[in-house]
């Protein structure tokens, strides 16, 4: 029968022209990417697949699938306690800790789940408490060992020996969120990517409440609509900058309590701030006691075989995203964070590494075929496909972000389109432009042409985040901007009326390198804690080689604070600047349209809806009534860089309206001259004033003559 019915279609379907196959969308916004139609299709379809098997044909959603976390890990019931793990090769699980006193006890011998991998144990209410210490004592053919269960949701370090254990965590209050919804403002996303624990001044690690009451009130009046915040799942070794994550449905507990962490949050959504999680899936620590590196006698659990199992280049594990039960606790974790703390969404780490199997290392990426050679890990593509997929079911307003520095295409195309479903990729190219242009060119030699390319370098169905500087250029071994222009004169004459040349062209080249990324946006803008005003440190958490310091794993505050010293006129003009962009309605989807571009001159001028921004580069050159052609009228500077407020010298009066001068050739296209004046190393925004808006000035300027 089955023949048969194959040898009919056959027939029918040759008595006419076959119908030609419609290109799928992110083919028919890029061309260049028919050739590899076949390899974009069929990881749809594999994703397709994935989520028929997972969801059992639709009988149920992916949402309803990701619910691991509500049944595994230990739970108060109405008759005591629920505990369960996964952990196929164990052979016997015990439960030790302070309620027994960490001895293998009969009462607390889980149970196999017969014809599963997963384990039980049921207990009554009296035989646990709030706060009790514990782990699992798991054994298997040939060894045993004390493990930290790995759906567990709360982890503590003990202080003087600096061992971990899970934490019975069952509060007689829990919290009760004030603002229960939020719907995150994307329009544009203006982020300030920030750690908790290095937040604050004191040489010490910040808290959850510290950084509630003390740095989120300067992000509110900064103007940032969203945090994203680092390091939250449990990390063993605080100097990892939280990417070796050990216990990933845990909230770091070295800043604090989960209760602590929910107010941070609730707090930030009462002041309309959205909260992203920088979440870490591509790979987690090697620990075997404190992390899933040996769970259960079984090193590959959770893990990829052989050559893959180890991340060569950061020393950890690399998941087996093949697997079921590992793509059921990783979407799992997704759906907690989202669903136990209200985040608003996750930028997504190291997704380059778990794209390819050569984790993208040593590879140049210069053309289509090096996405589609076969070197890449659907295991793992699929599975970030559902994950967005999973994150918009749960919350479709949430937003996700990838790291990724290999451009592969539709990383950030909806999944209808054969994209992989994030909202937003970094513009990692971005940072790596400004350091090569910092580092190797003179500033006589800095071209407009190439910076206003390379700000607007993307795909044409990708949103991105934009950013000059992130954590990854604070870090020891790097620079950050400020420190790259000014070097050791920000220590010896960042006070004002003692600033060198140096420090004015740091201060200068700061804010215009910040104005003309941010002013290009499609989608959003990031600044990293403290760089917005120039930080001077680099961070380097505490270790061995510097004595287990503090001093450099905090933010000086004190400094922008001090308006005897410089900082502030960075600060300030950040501010202004996110003012200006959030004031133009629908930013994000005004078009960016070029005016004009000289290299010789170094000027570059585009438009952005009724903004009109200007930038001379020219570390030497200022020009008189430099001219472009723009739709006529009046204009008002609503930022000037070279303001004496923003640490500049002032010399335009920015209280001036600039009109525009008629020119008979261009009237037709209701286009005329604006003239301005253009010191060197300035940029200006402009706006265009409408006609009632202008007759309302000249009334009011009439009353106040009379």
């Amino acid at each position: 029968m089955p023949n048969t019915m194959r040898k009919t279609t056959t027939r029918k379907s040759a008595s006419k022209a076959p119908k030609a196959q419609q290109h799928i969308g992110i083919v028919k916004n890029d061309p260049y990417l028919q050739p590899y139609e076949d390899a974009i299709r069929g990881r749809h379809d594999h994703a397709l697949w994935k989520l028929g098997q997972l969801t059992q044909g639709g009988k149920q959603t992916l949402a309803e699938f990701a619910s691991g976390y509500e049944y595994y890990g230990l739970h108060k019931t109405e008759k005591g306690w629920a505990f369960r793990e996964w952990a196929p090769n164990a052979t016997d699980i015990y439960l030790v800790g302070d309620f027994n006193g960490w001895k293998e006890k009969a009462a607390y011998r889980c149970k196999r789940i017969q014809g599963t991998g997963n384990w039980e144990l049921l207990l009554d209410e009296d035989k646990m408490k709030h706060g009790d210490l514990y782990k699992m004592h798991v054994h298997w053919n040939g060894g045993e060992g004390e493990r930290i269960p790995a759906w567990c949701q709360r982890v503590v370090q003990d202080d003087e020996t600096k061992i971990f254990s899970a934490q019975v965590w069952n509060p007689a209050k829990p919290y009760k969120w004030r603002r229960k919804r939020f719907k995150a403002n994307k329009s544009p996303l203006l982020i300030y990517e920030c750690h908790i624990g290095m937040a604050q001044d004191a040489e010490k690690v910040g808290t959850y409440t510290e950084f509630k009451d003390n740095v989120l009130p300067r992000i509110v009046k900064d103007g940032y609509n969203a945090i994203q915040i680092m390091a939250i799942q449990e990390h063993p070794y605080y100097g990892s900058f939280g990417y070796h994550v050990s216990s990933f449905f845990a909230a770091s507990s070295r800043f604090g309590t989960p209760e602590e962490l929910k107010a941070l949050i609730d707090e930030a959504h009462r002041n309309g701030i959205a909260v992203i999680m920088d979440i870490v899936h591509s790979h987690a620590v090697k620990n075997e006691i404190e992390g899933l590196g040996n769970l259960a006698g079984d090193p590959n659990q959770y893990f990829y075989p052989g050559d893959r199992h180890e991340h060569p280049a950061w020393d950890s594990l690399c998941f087996d995203y093949g697997k079921d039960d590992v793509i059921h606790f990783l979407l799992s974790n997704c759906k907690f964070w989202l669903n136990e703390y209200h985040f608003d969404g996750f930028r997504f780490d190291g997704v380059t590494s778990m794209l390819y199997y050569s984790h993208g290392l040593g590879e140049a990426f210069t053309n289509y075929g090096d996405y589609f050679n076969g070197h890449e890990d659907d295991n793992a593509i699929c599975y970030l496909t559902l994950a967005n997929k999973l994150i918009h079911e749960v919350n479709p307003n949430a937003i996700t972000i990838a790291e990724e520095v290999s451009g592969m295409p539709g990383l950030a195309a909806k999944f209808e389109d054969g994209g992989y479903g994030f909202d937003y990729r970094m513009a990692m190219n971005i940072p790596d432009f400004w350091i090569k242009t910092i580092k190797e060119k003179r500033d006589e030699d800095w071209k407009p042409s190439s910076i206003f390319w390379e700000v607007k370098n993307r795909r044409v169905d990708e949103k991105t985040i934009s950013y000059c500087e992130s954590h990854d250029q604070a870090l020891v071994g790097d620079k950050t901007i400020i420190f790259r222009l000014i070097d050791a004169d920000m220590y010896w004459h960042f006070r004002k009326g003692d600033e060198n040349e140096n420090v004015r062209r740091g201060i200068a080249l700061h804010k215009m390198i910040r104005l003309v990324t941010a002013s290009t946006i499609n989608g959003g803008y990031l600044n990293f804690m403290g760089n917005e005003f120039g930080h001077p440190e680099w961070i380097d958490f505490p270790r061995e080689g510097n004595g287990w310091s503090y001093k450099y794993a905090r933010r000086q505050w004190d400094l922008v604070d001090n308006h005897d010293l410089c900082y502030h006129y960075l600060g300030d003009f950040d501010k202004a600047m996110l003012e200006v962009i959030k004031s133009e309605k629908d930013f994000n989807s005004t078009p960016v349209t070029e005016i004009w571009h000289n290299d010789g001159d170094q000027v570059l001028a585009f438009m952005r809806g009724e903004i009109i921004f200007v930038f001379n580069f020219s570390p030497t050159h200022s020009f008189t009534d430099y001219g472009f052609l723009v739709p006529k009228g009046g204009y008002e500077v609503v930022l000037d860089t070279d303001a004496k407020s923003f640490g500049g010298n002032g010399f335009n009066d920015d209280s001036m309206v600039h009109f525009t001068n008629f020119d008979p050739l261009y009237a037709k296209d209701g286009k005329e001259w604006l003239q301005l004046y253009l010191p060197a190393r300035t940029a200006l925004a402009l706006r265009l004033k409408h006609e009632d808006e202008e007759k309302q000035n000249n009334e009011q300027n009439k009353t106040k003559s009379h």
